[in-house]
């Protein structure tokens, strides 16, 4: 028997290599079900603040079905449902619903409320707490809001120089639940290097869901010369998805909301497809992209699995009050 080649990779049969956990998250799931649930409960129009998730077709789906999003609280008329998005809102907000005559569903997702509830805490005991996060993010607003005097945000490790705290033994961080591990340990680290008497909250904050799915891009990354991500643009955790592809090794990353947004010259002389989607995004996405690789001779599928989720919320419990339409309107009528 001759010695052994390596099959050129013209030759190599084509596959993807498809992550999971992928795609929705619990917080997600049970906030695009508050929506359903409200339109078929209290019919339509149901207002959300903001985009309920960050994905372009859950937005586009639920709008058909009599969903109305709008930009701030005090868009709605008053006597309606207003619904407040899986990213959480400040204080200030709910008072606006409040000052607007609204009923609300608040479907923010528990992790979130989680971060919440810790800079409320800390903030009572005059803490400083440094909120790791993107500027302008609506997630980093909400958490910003409970605590606005003792909140400053640290966006990644060039900024930590900037931080100044008034007392360097009470001090805390804190951080928006959808960044990239590493990105956020790296800051950490930055920060205890100036602080080192920095406090760790009591659980990491970084969310089951974005961690597990970063995991399992990284396994994808380095056996895949292309990987795809399903996700929007305004997606925090799907970008920081395509980050750690590349960082984990992948040649070429991209993020793509459809199918239809796959460019074909991606797929020159690539043999392996990482495949995965963001934690907003519905399967049947994923499924698309499954169908237009399959036709183009990637048909071969394995699955990498990198760990197991069963967690489940229970839904917004506003949505048990049967007469919540009845309650909005008459916030008009008893004037």
């Amino acid at each position: 028997m001759g010695p052994m080649t390596a099959t050129p990779a013209a030759n190599r049969p084509k596959r993807v290599l498809l992550a999971a956990p992928r795609g929705y998250c619990a917080g997600v799931d049970r906030a695009v079900i508050a929506v359903e649930k409200a339109l078929e409960q209290y019919g339509a129009p149901i207002y959300v603040r903001h985009e309920i998730v960050h994905n372009k077709y859950v937005v586009q789906t639920l709008e058909r079905k009599g969903a109305i999003f709008v930009d701030q609280a005090t868009e709605v008329p008053p006597g309606n449902i207003v619904m407040f998005s899986a990213h959480g809102v400040a204080p200030t907000v709910h008072e606006e619903a409040r000052q607007g005559r609204l009923k609300t569903i608040d479907a923010t997702c528990p992790l979130v409320t989680k971060v919440h509830k810790e800079a409320v805490r800390f903030a009572k005991e005059d803490f400083d707490i440094l909120l790791i996060g993107h500027e302008g993010h609506e997630e980093v607003i909400g958490t910003s809001g409970e605590a606005p005097d003792h909140i400053q945000l640290v966006d990644g490790p060039e900024d930590v120089a900037n931080v100044e705290v008034r007392d360097p033994s009470r001090v805390v961080w804190l951080s928006q639940t959808t960044l990239s591990v590493d990105e956020t340990m790296e800051t950490v680290d930055a920060l205890k290097e100036k602080f080192p008497q920095l406090i760790s909250p009591p659980s990491d904050d970084i969310c089951y869901a974005t961690q597990n799915r970063q995991t399992a891009i990284k396994e994808l990354a380095g056996q895949s010369e292309l990987v795809i991500v399903v996700g929007s643009k305004n997606s925090s955790n799907s970008q920081r998805m395509v980050d750690v592809a590349k960082q984990a090794g992948a040649p070429a990353a991209y993020l793509v909301d459809f199918a239809s947004e796959i460019d074909e010259a991606w797929l020159e002389g690539v043999t392996s497809v990482g495949l995965s989607s963001g934690a907003s995004v519905p399967d049947v996405l994923v499924q698309e992209v499954l169908e237009w690789l399959a036709q183009r001779g990637y048909v071969d599928v394995e699955l990498v699995k990198t760990a197991d989720e069963s967690l489940t919320f229970s839904l917004p419990k506003e949505l048990r009050d049967q007469d919540l339409r009845a309650k909005a309107a008459a916030l008009v009528e008893n004037e």
